[in-house]
């Protein structure tokens, strides 16, 4: 048995792409996507029918330019997303534009559409995650939407203060970013590299589940961002892992022993936060430079690639 087989055994394996076909060959429990696989995805043959077919359902339903092109980039997410799910047996995420990351109102109306237009092209909602930046506002977004119904994915988590939040907000699932962890602190030590069972990602990874797992919170954590597959193993256990193609591929190749490394009946965690507010939750995150800069540099690279994904479309409909 290779090492994804056994891996897929302790934990639940989602696909980090848009990738019809990757998604097609893997095969995973879920999938999860954000603008920027999206963007690459867009670039495919796979997805030119749904590109016109976004385009052309956003001129019917009118409005300005700019509300036709919000409208056409959203109902592109829901159609690749229906497409996922033709593919999968479990639930897929799609992302709320990154630049309404600060405003709560806003978040929320995007959400309630993309959900809404996911209903009229005719996907069982309960398969879809709201994918939401783990601001403030977009925690407390997914708080209110939680409370309608609506299953939330936070993604953009590189702190302690931002699970411990989303956990008391009763967000669905996490998603703390592994990767990018690693890639502050080394470029911010004189490290060359890290063990992994040292690597910082990985440690902050195993402290929130072991956190959650011991004051018996529901959110599932859902480790995102490898760089390579030694953080993939040391999280074994993990409630999911999502993981790009090519780690895949790697893992598969690999005949290798799996030792299991987190479990929740043998979670042990000292911390237990206060109810956090706006001021503990800034102050807390103020404190911590490496989620603070690797926060905003997410949300600015998603809306770039949103930015792009615009431009793409608005080529096409100028085409059409």
């Amino acid at each position: 048995m290779n090492k994804l087989e056994q891996l897929k055994t302790m934990t639940t394996v989602v696909a980090d792409t848009g990738d019809l076909d990757a998604i097609a060959q893997w095969r995973p429990e879920d999938a999860t996507t954000n603008p920027s696989l999206l963007l690459k995805a867009a670039a495919s043959d796979a997805y030119r029918p749904m590109l016109d077919k976004a385009v052309a359902e956003a001129q019917r339903h009118g409005g300005s330019d700019a509300e036709q092109l919000t409208m056409a980039t959203d109902t592109l997410a829901v159609l690749a997303g229906k497409e996922i799910l033709g593919l999968i047996p479990g639930v897929v995420s799609t992302e709320v534009d990154a630049r309404l990351s600060f405003d709560t109102s806003a978040t929320l109306e995007r959400a309630r559409r993309m959900v809404d237009l996911y209903d009229r092209h005719g996907v069982d909602t309960g398969r879809v995650l709201i994918k939401i930046a783990s601001t403030w506002e977009g925690i407390r977004a997914a708080e209110q939407l939680e409370k309608e119904g609506i299953r939330c994915n936070l993604t953009l988590l590189f702190s302690f203060i931002q699970a411990a939040a989303c956990a008391q907000a009763g967000a669905f699932l996490i998603s703390p970013f592994v990767g990018r962890i690693l890639d502050w602190h080394l470029a911010n030590s004189d490290r060359q590299q890290f063990a992994p069972a040292e690597d910082p990602g990985v440690l902050s990874v195993s402290r929130i589940y072991n956190y959650y797992k011991t004051h018996g919170y529901d959110t599932v954590v859902m480790g995102a961002s490898f760089r390579n597959t030694g953080e993939i193993e040391m999280l074994a256990g993990c409630d999911r892992l999502t993981i790009s193609p090519a780690l895949l591929q790697e893992l598969q190749d690999d005949q290798g022993s799996l030792t299991r490394q987190l479990t929740g009946d043998g979670a042990s965690s000292h911390e237990r936060l206060q109810a956090i507010d706006e001021s503990l939750f800034r102050w807390e995150s103020n404190e911590d430079a490496m989620a603070t800069e690797k926060l905003a540099d997410g949300i600015r690279r998603f809306a770039a690639d949103q930015i792009e994904l615009e431009n793409r479309v608005r080529r096409l409909a100028k085409a059409a």
